[in-house]
Order: C-alpha cells, then structure tokens, then sequence
C-alpha cells in the first residue's frame, strides 16, 4: 500500500473529509438540537459517525482496493431534524437500530433491485425533496430577522456555484465565520481541542418512533445515499460490491447508533474528488485516497467534541443558512429526479406535499405518512 500512496491521493482524501464535513455538518448539529440532548451526547453523536466512516472508508477501499469512501446519512439528519422533537433520545437511538438492521437484512438478501421496483427513483427523490424543502426555506425566512448574513453568503454561493462548485459549500462556511467574527457574534473563548468521550445509550423500541423515524430513515438512506454513491463508483470505471458494501455500512450503523450516530452510508458527493484522475492518474492507486479520507474521518471522530463545540459557538442562523444552502443543489436534483417521472405525476406530488407539510397522524411523522399516501395512489394510478 506504501507505494501507492502519493501525495495527490492524500489531498483528495482529505478534501473528501473537508467537503463532508462543512457541507453537512451544521445539519447533524441542527438535529442534535431537535433531539434536546447536551454537549457531551452531541460529541459522542460526532464520535460514533466519524469512527463508523472512518473504519468503513479504510477498510472497504483497502480490502477491495478501490476508493469506496462513507458518510453519514445527510437526508437522514435532515429527517430527524423535523422527527425528532419531542421524541426521548433511547427511542430515537431504537429508530436508528431498526434502520441499520433493515439495511443489514437488505445486504444479506440482495433485494436491492426489487425494493427499488417497489419504491421507485421518483418517489423516494420526492420524498427527500419533501424533507430537504423546509430547510431550504429557511435561508429565505432568516432574511426578515437578520438579511445581511443570508444575503451575503447566498451571494457567495451563487458565484462559488458557478466558479467552483465542489468549494461552494466549504467556502459559504468560512465567510460566515469571517462574518460573524466581524461583526462579534461569534466567541470561539469556549472552544477547546479534546479528546471525546462516547456516551452509551440503552435503546428504547416504540413502535410509533420506529414506523415514524426508523423506516422513512431506512428508506431515505438506501435510495438517496447508498445508491447514488454505487453510481458515483461505477460512473469512474470501478465495478463497487454493492451487498458487502451495504453489509459493512449496515454494521457499522448499528455498532454506532448506541452512541449517537444515525447512520453510515456510501458516500456520493464528497467521494469526487477521490474518484477521478485529480486523485491519481492511475486508477488502481486511488484507492489510498478513500484509506486517507478514512484516516482524516477517525481523527475528527475522536474530536467529535470539539467539532459539536464549534457548531455550539456558531450563531443559529448561521447555522440555518449554512444548512440551507448546502442542501440546495441536493433539492434541485432531487426535484429533477421526481418531476421527470411524467407517467407517475400524481403520486410524485402527493409524497411531496405530504412529506413537506408539518403532518402528524398518531405520532407519526409527515415523511412516512408522504412515502406510504405516494405508493398508494402509485397502485392505484397503474391498475388504470
């Protein structure tokens, strides 16, 4: 593996790191938030994800030596932002065990290809643009409080979208904390570099958090994460093992949600830069950029502290707008996905509606109740 270390491949697995994380973390913190849980649980939340990519990272692309790179699952935390309030953290942590356990029994079956046929691309893309569209909102609705710092990193983003889109999102974060500490809304006084310790949660099963937030979380982060991230793989000319892959991910999850962490799953965006020729000329030596993108993922989990403080330290709008933002380009595609299904128009629109609406039904939340309304008028539109 030394030898084909370079120092290309290392850039683009830390680049990996870097994108995943200011592009997405304000999101994990917005739905630690709505979890209602302290510092120290919010800093074994980063711990469990950092470690469970970080371990899944290293040793798929070392094992099948190509690079095969983890995140966590953002539209899964954009989920739970809205599903979690009022629910206590044991049962939220049940939810994501019954979500790694789905995943796991998906890998062991090899059902992909026939949950796909019974949750098509458009429906499960209208759901999470059902999910992802309040939060994009939000950029909009922060303008009536505070305009000038949405405005200004929307105009950041604007023109980083079109100069260099893959820094848009890392570039937002830093003119808003260049922002912020101008203008002394931001004391990093409280901020210090510490080892984290992860904290144990006994997980609590309730069928209604489970049906609410552990299903739509499964669903969301097969169809979403995992399998645009094997296309991300395929599309650089690697063939991906997809049911080790979903195995590794699916362990990794429940060995983690213990702790905190939500899930773990294929990476799709912040995989780039390690999958194309800026990693290495060679495509058999790129796998050592998802080994240093795994090295860069355990180090920032055992800092998950530190990571949970510098969120804590940032103003909540920022951190609204920042999230904003960074799902923005995620709901566009997502949009796209779901309203080019012409023949499916009714049903695409009924999830959306459905999942974006603030709906509860029997403490159920709006995203199951959008993915199951969305599949009952499919049928009912094909025995047409």
């Amino acid at each position: 593996m030394l030898d084909d270390l370079h120092p290309s491949t290392l850039a683009a697995g830390f680049a990996a790191v870097l994108i995943g994380y200011a592009s997405s973390a304000a999101i994990i913190f917005q739905a630690a938030q709505a979890a209602a849980i302290d510092q120290a649980q919010i800093g074994s939340w980063m711990w469990a994800l950092g470690i469970g990519m970080g371990v899944t990272s290293l040793g798929l692309s070392w094992r099948y030596r190509m690079p095969l790179l983890t995140a966590w699952s953002t539209p899964g935390a954009a989920l739970l932002v809205t599903q979690l309030p009022g629910v206590p953290f044991d049962q939220a942590v049940g939810a994501f065990l019954l979500s790694s356990l789905l995943m796991l029994a998906v890998a062991a079956s090899g059902l992909v290809e026939r949950i796909m046929a019974v949750v098509p691309a458009s429906i499960a893309s209208a759901m999470l643009a059902g999910i992802l569209l309040p939060f994009v909102l939000e950029v909009f609705t922060t303008v009536q409080t505070d305009p000038w710092l949405p405005l200004a990193l929307l105009g950041v983003w604007m023109l980083c979208r079109r100069l260099a889109p893959r820094l848009a999102i890392v570039t937002v974060l830093a003119a808003g904390v260049a922002l912020c500490l101008g203008r002394g809304d931001l004391s990093l006084a409280g901020v210090a570099v510490s080892l984290t310790r992860p904290a144990w949660v006994t997980p609590a099963f309730d069928p209604v958090v489970c049906l609410g937030i552990g299903i739509p979380l499964f669903a969301v982060t097969l169809t979403t994460q995992n399998l645009p991230g094997f296309a991300m793989v395929r599309s650089a000319g690697f063939t991906p093992p997809v049911a080790p892959s979903l195995g590794a991910t699916g362990l990794a999850s429940l060995l983690m949600a213990p702790f905190g962490g939500h899930g773990v799953n294929m990476a799709a965006i912040s995989a780039a830069p390690c999958l194309g020729e800026e990693a290495h000329r060679e495509p058999g030596r790129r796998y050592t950029a998802g080994i240093a993108a795994g090295m860069g993922y355990l180090l920032l989990g055992a800092l998950g502290a530190t990571v949970a403080s510098l969120f804590d330290a940032l103003p909540s709008a920022m951190i609204a707008v920042v999230a904003g933002l960074a799902l923005m380009a995620t709901l566009g595609g997502a949009l796209r996905t779901a309203f080019s299904d012409g023949d499916n128009l009714d049903a695409v629109l009924v999830t959306f509606a459905i999942t974006a609406s603030p709906l509860t039904l029997a403490g159920i939340g709006s995203a199951f109740w959008g993915l199951v309304a969305g599949l009952i008028v499919l049928r009912l539109q094909r025995r047409r």
